[in-house]
């Protein structure tokens, strides 16, 4: 597993995303926050912009109001992030071998799903960040495939049982789930019988780190398929890298599957992981997982942190094209709030605009002739 994209993989970015970078990247980071920081996050920006806007020069009713609406800038933004339309990064492979896939994703018909998420919406989401493939696992309902997508959609499920969520990934039959939910000792049967429908059973984040911690070598014993290490929902992201190599340790020694899974249930406009399968490997080496460094970092900072670490993470892990891109715009900002002011003239980008243009004709203008000799 990595941070960053290998050789042979480049991630991305659309024309449009670098020339709106500074959007596009805090839209982005905004989408990262596991859901303890996000918490902390939001809590603190609220308070200290409602802060800023009580002690700004103005009238009473001026600072009350910035008050108001300086903290409603931070939820619009984090609404942004969730709903607005906006270009993403993509994964491209290349090595024609490999798949780009995603073992982990759901459509309206988990009950937590987005309203009016289909197949189609869930195909597409994918097929704009670079995935050939994506197992549909909605919540305890079966998805046979047999649609036709922009990207193969997979037959999957996640059944939820006792304290746990197993990702059954394959041709898989329905199960009476009361059979599974008594006990750990329980659930874990259900591995078993999923090889005896030929599907393979992963234990998904963050279920078996928050509740079956001391029970990862049970899991292995049942015959789980493998695990994943890397998950987008708000409380998968939470996962510290110290256990996530405990995990990779485990699995490497028993030669099982390791996956990142993007969770998505319709919310967010872009994936925090990809997966690389390779068809001529089994087991460990069969899938390789890469995260976007600013969502494995979730875990290794406390919340109250988040703040000031989450906009230092985002401006870590900019490409060169989106540093110039930021660059460029905080020039033009500069520019723009040192232009001077006629009086009357309203705040505005017009400003600029004029103002430049009456630079433009000045250098332009021929110099004015030497005034001729009186000798």
């Amino acid at each position: 597993m990595t941070g960053a994209p290998p050789a042979d993989v480049d991630l991305v970015r659309p024309t449009l995303y670098t020339l709106l970078a500074p959007v596009s990247n805090v839209l982005d980071a905004l989408t990262f926050l596991s859901r303890e920081r996000a918490i902390a996050f939001l809590v603190t920006w609220v308070a200290a912009l409602a802060l800023w806007g009580l002690l700004r020069r103005g009238s009473r009713r001026r600072r009350l109001v910035a008050a108001a609406l300086a903290p409603l800038a931070v939820i619009v933004l984090g609404a942004g992030a969730v709903l607005l339309p906006r270009p993403v990064p993509r994964l491209v492979a290349a090595d024609s071998t490999l798949t780009v896939i995603d073992y982990h994703a759901h459509t309206a018909l988990s009950h937590d799903g987005r309203r009016g998420w289909t197949l189609a919406d869930l195909a597409a989401w994918h097929a704009a960040q670079g995935f050939g493939a994506s197992y549909v696992t909605d919540h305890n309902l079966v998805f046979n495939g047999g649609v036709d997508t922009l990207i193969r959609l997979l037959p999957g499920v996640e059944w939820s049982v006792y304290d746990q969520h197993i990702v059954a990934l394959g041709n898989v039959a329905p199960i009476e789930r009361g059979v599974y939910g008594r006990d750990t000792r329980a659930m874990l049967g259900l591995f078993a019988e999923l090889h005896r429908q030929g599907a393979i059973g992963l234990a998904s984040l963050s279920e078996y780190w928050r509740q079956h911690w001391g029970d990862l070598d049970g899991f292995v014993a049942a015959g789980a398929d493998g695990f994943e290490i890397v998950n987008c929902a708000p409380r998968g992201l939470s996962f510290p890298a110290a256990a996530r190599a405990r995990v990779l340790r485990l699995a490497e020694a028993h030669d099982l599957l390791v996956v990142g899974a993007s969770d998505n249930h319709g919310w967010g406009k872009v994936t925090c992981v990809w997966n690389l399968s390779s068809p001529s490997a089994h087991g460990y080496r069969s899938n390789r997982v890469i995260a976007r460094p600013i969502a494995l970092a979730q875990g290794e900072w406390q919340p109250w942190t988040a703040a000031y670490t989450q906009p230092w993470l985002m401006l870590a892990g900019l490409s060169w094209s989106e540093r110039s891109s930021w660059l460029t715009w905080i020039l033009v900002i500069l520019i723009y709030r040192a232009v001077p002011r006629r009086e009357g003239d309203p705040p505005g980008i017009g400003i600029l605009a004029r103002s430049l243009s009456l630079k433009i004709l000045r250098l332009r203008r021929p110099p004015p002739p030497s005034p001729a000799s009186t000798d």
